[in-house]
């Protein structure tokens, strides 16, 4: 085979096809629905002493100019893929902010959006996928698909509940949240690595099995009892001093809770050791050829157990997230299929810690979005908004993920020959 036709083969148009489908559907808003009036963005935040003016924009025009954009952002993707390279992760970046920015102007004619509350708003929702997809991302990259974070969410959430209720501690039910989602691993690791069952079938037991536990529990001993056993003090903000001033961002991401603010030294932290620590290297080794990780040495599925109850506990903390950071009680099926959305973050991100974290807080801000799009009046049947999330995350994992390669090993269990 020649060295043309090699390159052929790996020529990959889905994102770019992506991107163009997204542009015509913009095209239609700016064009045929156009809607005119005047968009406006409020700034300012009642907490910050620095008092930013609203910014006005005409809603037609900034429609069509930033479509526009998007079509050369689209023919640009065109002309990467053509050369056999990939879509840049900055022109994903950018595409999307001005899909976003085009669609909230349309959206917002003669309205307004508060900015800063819509970006706390989407990071609140994204805390919870995040720490679900860095569970993904190491149970993957260990070799073992988590398909049970919605399980890890429910249990460590109903354990966060009831312990932080009972020992009227949040770091205890965040202890125990993290405990709960490792407990959560045990069996799943167990089943997929010593019996080799298979893991997705494992995985979908499990959040059928814990879905119906928590649910049962909830009516039998919680609702009855809910003053003692369901009343978690919920973790309060820490503003930390400077940072929580800054304009815009400061109150979204310095005037915080510690699970997120855990959340940004997590994310760094599993990244960097990932990529430079011998840790990363053993779980990578593992994931990717565990027969050539056994031949130098390392105990393949004992550092396959051991990582698989590592990704529970964290995905644990975004489990407390629901109780302990935003809801303040346990309530049945609370985590609302979130955790096949942290799943879809870990293909979205192509199994990568920074970018399962991005693809994260995406879904975050469209599940956040369709609050305020109601909110806005916006023309779009509330039945759509509805669906708002999980469209983003059908178009993110089928179109702009590009050409993404699981690891090797992920899915395969290991029998030592």
């Amino acid at each position: 085979m020649s060295l043309h036709s090699e390159k052929v083969q790996k020529r990959s148009y889905k994102a770019s096809i992506a991107f163009a489908g997204v542009t015509l559907l913009m095209l239609l808003m700016a064009v045929p629905f156009a809607r005119q009036g005047i968009s406006t963005y409020r700034l300012a935040d009642r907490t910050s002493s620095l008092e930013l003016p609203d910014i006005e924009v005409s809603t037609g025009s900034t429609v069509l100019i930033s479509v526009l954009l998007m079509v050369v952002l689209a023919v640009l993707s065109f002309w990467y893929a053509r050369n056999h390279q990939p879509t840049p992760l900055w022109l994903t970046i950018i595409f999307a902010v001005l899909g976003i920015f085009a669609f909230l102007t349309w959206s917002a004619a003669d309205g307004l959006v508060p900015v800063t509350g819509l970006l706390f708003g989407a990071l609140s929702l994204s805390v919870p996928l995040i720490f679900g997809a860095l569970g993904g991302v190491i149970g993957e990259r260990a070799g073992v698909v988590n398909v049970a974070i919605e399980a890890q969410f429910l249990f460590a959430a109903f354990s966060s509940a009831m312990i932080g209720t009972i020992t009227g501690s949040y770091v205890f039910g965040l202890l125990g949240a993290i405990v709960a989602g490792a407990l959560v691993a045990v069996v799943l690791a167990v089943f997929a690595i010593k019996y080799v069952v298979e893991q997705v079938i494992v995985g979908v037991v499990l959040n059928v099995l814990v879905t119906g536990l928590t649910s049962f529990l909830h009516g039998a001993i919680m609702v009855p009892n809910a003053a003692a056993l369901n009343a978690p003090p919920r973790f309060p903000r820490w503003a930390i001093p400077l940072l929580s001033d800054i304009p815009v961002i400061g109150p979204v991401f310095f005037n915080q809770t510690l699970i997120v603010y855990l959340a940004y030294v997590i994310v760094p932290l599993v990244a960097w050791g990932l990529y430079r620590t011998r840790w990363g290297l053993r779980l990578r080794a593992v994931g990717e050829h565990p027969k050539a990780a056994d031949t130098v040495g390392i105990k393949v599925n004992p550092t396959r157990f051991w990582n698989v109850l590592l990704a529970g506990g964290i995905a644990g903390i975004g489990g407390a997230y629901f109780t302990l950071g935003a809801v303040g009680s346990f309530d049945k099926e609370m985590a609302g299929g979130l955790g096949f959305i942290a799943l879809a973050a870990v293909i979205f991100g192509g199994w990568d810690p920074v970018r399962a974290t991005l693809a994260a807080l995406l879904f975050g801000f469209a599940t956040n979005l369709q609050t305020l799009l109601k909110n806005l009046g916006s023309p779009i049947p509330g039945e759509f908004m509805s669906m708002l999330p999980y469209v983003v995350t059908i178009l993110a994992v089928v179109g702009f993920a590009g050409k993404v390669r699981a690891p090797a090993a992920s899915g395969k269990p290991y029998v030592k020959s």
